[in-house]
Order: structure tokens, then sequence, then C-alpha cells
């Protein structure tokens, strides 16, 4: 039997997953360090394939990933809406597409 090295962080129910298929899982969990870790890496790697495969539903991992580092550091995402929506109040979104190329200083 073939054994595949994953060393990363995966979603809560994917060990139940494999051993319901009879295949044999070595896990751990992480403590709180590890843990904010791996959410930090797992955000990388699934904005990468978010850019790769141009999909809603690696969007949708994405803000898994988000969810989960807010609940870690206590971030109210209510707040960070809020935040988000004075910005663009301020400092407009991305709609209009501007790619700034250069700025002359004085």
């Amino acid at each position: 039997m073939e054994k595949k090295t994953y060393n990363k962080l995966v979603r809560d129910k994917i060990i139940e997953i494999i051993e319901s298929k009879g295949q044999k899982a070595e896990y751990r969990f992480l403590n709180d360090e590890e843990y904010l870790k791996e959410l930090h890496k797992k955000l990388f790697e699934e904005a990468n394939e978010f850019v790769e495969e141009d999909d809603k539903e690696e969007l949708a991992d994405l803000l898994e990933v988000i969810y989960a580092i807010a609940n870690v550091k206590k971030i109210d995402l209510a707040e960070v809406e809020k935040i988000r929506l004075q910005k663009r109040t301020k400092r407009g979104g991305f709609e209009k597409k501007i790619y700034l190329e250069s700025v002359e200083e004085n």
C-alpha cells in the first residue's frame, strides 16, 4: 500500500472522510501557535489555487481560512466589513481597473 505525505492543515471532517474509505490517516492536533502558522500558509495556498483555477469553490475555501484566522485572533468580521466600507468610501474600490504606472515626485 502506498503512503502519501501531506503535512498540512486540513478541514475538520477530512480524517473522518479518509477513514470512511477504509484508509488510515496519521494526524495530530496543533497547538495555538502551530495552528496560526498553518492558517497563514493555508491562506496563501488557497489564494494561489483561486488564482490558478478561477473557481468560486476556491474563493469559498479562501474565505473559510479568513474566517478561521479572524476567529483565532478574535477579530470581529462585522468590524472588518465596516473598515472595508470606510476605506472604500475614502479611497475607492477596484472597479475602475486603474493600473498606476508611475508618479513624478517633486
